[in-house]
């Protein structure tokens, strides 16, 4: 059954993405009714996937957490979730507009199962282009220093070279508006 679509919901970044390995993704926002879903993935997620997202291994989701993760504008705060086939999410990719800025930090997390055949960066691409739609001028990242692939993947998408402060890298990209056709 297809989740209710709240105000605001851009259907238009719905789409199925062919991975590397030729495996499929079918991705779509995040709704409300993901919340339940979010609470289940954080709770079975290895202690490594959820360090390397959050700094932490047993990050507890409170019922505000939740619908702050979940209940979103789609312009100033916009979340993307992948499934497989039979429907399990396997990875979420998000961004938030930083206070009095027109800058948004972005953050990516992906199963472990579903890592290095490019699913992290076609998200990050999907996010950084709703983005600019949304008048969103540069992105930042922050990543802990031992997390390779992470740094890797921003890097190849274009962000900058990254400054260290205790363990975290954070990095940045400038996101040009599109040209008018």
């Amino acid at each position: 059954m297809a989740p209710m679509h709240p105000p605001g919901y851009p259907a238009h970044l719905e789409r199925t993405i062919a991975l590397g390995d030729g495996r499929r993704v079918h991705v779509r926002p995040i709704v409300p009714s993901d919340a339940g879903d979010l609470q289940a993935a954080a709770a079975a997620a290895d202690d490594e996937t959820l360090y390397m997202r959050f700094f932490t291994t047993r990050p507890r989701l409170s019922a505000s957490q939740l619908r702050h993760l979940t209940e979103l504008d789609y312009r100033s705060r916009l979340a993307l979730v992948a499934r497989d086939d039979a429907g399990q999410g396997v990875a979420v990719a998000r961004y938030e507009s930083l206070a009095d800025s027109d800058a948004a930090e972005v953050a990516v997390v992906v199963d472990p199962g579903w890592r290095r055949v490019g699913l992290a960066a076609v998200l990050l691409g999907m996010l950084e282009d709703a983005a600019r739609e949304a008048g969103v001028t540069r992105l930042v990242a922050h990543h802990l220093v031992d997390n390779q692939p992470a740094a890797a993947m921003l890097a190849a998408a274009g962000y900058g070279a990254p400054t260290v402060s205790d363990g975290v890298a954070t990095v940045g990209r400038a996101l040009h508006p599109v040209a008018p056709s």
